[in-house]
């Protein structure tokens, strides 16, 4: 039987327990045999980054604790439908992709080079985040051109977690809701992000 298989691609700077949350609900809500993180190398429209090989090891340890979780390292720059889709196609060969969004991500992607392929091929799986309505989301999906083959939007567990708050907490020392006790202690290990300047995305 063709296992359904979820991509998670994202930033993870850091990795935080909204993430780990919304892949569980995936699982349940979309009947997934496993959620594979991606981590992006340079993501769009996102600078000061941490070290990809840091926001690495930080996934690798946040998984630890689910069986049902993995984690891919592909050598493209951010996730792109002409590059890393053929990818993930030939790797899953006989399976169905499902890929995970958060509400935030949805509305963009409609402008992604060769969303079409994306959309028409696979099933998403939507986390609505807190400032985000569900009927709002539902106009934006409504206007796409091109519509996936099937969409699971549900309420998240952590909507107001964020990895830019608990990048401040970690550069001041501080606890953050949300934070990983795996991250806080990488983050201390090798003194990440204490120079990052304080932002509130």
């Amino acid at each position: 039987m063709p296992r359904r298989i979820g991509i998670y691609a994202g930033t993870f700077d850091p990795v935080h327990a909204g993430h780990v949350a919304f892949a569980l609900q995936a699982i349940a809500a979309a009947k997934l045999d496993r959620v594979y993180f991606l981590p992006e190398r340079r993501p769009r429209d996102k600078k000061h980054l941490e070290h990809f090989a840091h926001r690495l090891a930080m996934v690798k340890h946040a998984i630890k604790p689910h069986p049902q979780f993995d984690v891919m390292e592909l050598a493209d720059i951010s996730f792109n439908v002409e590059r890393t889709l053929p990818k993930l196609e030939s790797f899953f060969e006989g399976d169905q992709l499902v890929f995970l969004f958060g509400s935030d991500v949805v509305k963009n992607i409609a402008s992604w080079p060769n969303s079409s392929r994306l959309l028409s091929k696979s099933e998403l799986v939507i986390g609505l985040r807190s400032k985000d309505a569900r009927k709002n989301l539902k106009a934006i999906i409504d206007d796409w051109p091109t519509k996936p083959w099937s969409i699971t939007i549900f309420e998240s567990y952590a909507p107001d977690v964020s990895s830019g708050k608990i990048r401040a907490a970690l550069r001041r020392r501080r606890p953050a809701a949300g934070t990983l006790k795996s991250v806080e202690r990488y983050s201390d290990r090798h003194w990440l992000y204490i120079s990052l300047a304080i932002d509130k995305t």
